[in-house]
C-alpha cells in the first residue's frame, strides 16, 4: 500500500527466495539474505552487490550451496552481457 506521496507504508513486505520462487514468511527463522560483491579484472570490490534471499526449506534440504552457486553462474553471465 502506498500513501498520496508513493512511499510504500505496509508494515511487512515479504521476500521471496531466489532459488525456489517461495515465499519467505516472518515465521521462517531459517531463511538468510546474502549479498555477494561484485569485483573488477583485479580483483578490488566495486561497490556493487547483488542480493539472494535462501528460504529455510532450501537450507534444511541441504541444497543451499548448489542453489547459491546456480544463481550466481547465471547473474555473472547476466552482467557479462551488459
Amino acid at each position: 500500500m502506498q500513501n498520496e506521496e508513493g512511499q510504500s507504508v505496509d508494515l511487512y513486505i515479504p521476500r521471496k527466495c531466489s532459488a525456489t520462487n517461495r515465499l519467505i514468511t516472518a515465521k521462517d527463522h531459517a531463511s538468510v539474505q546474502i549479498n555477494v560483491g561484485h569485483l573488477d579484472e583485479n580483483g578490488i570490490y566495486t561497490g556493487q552487490f547483488t542480493t539472494f534471499a535462501l528460504c529455510g526449506f532450501i537450507r534444511s534440504q541441504g541444497d543451499a550451496d548448489s542453489g547459491l552457486d546456480r544463481l550466481w553462474q547465471k547473474k555473472k553471465a547476466e552482467l557479462r552481457q551488459h
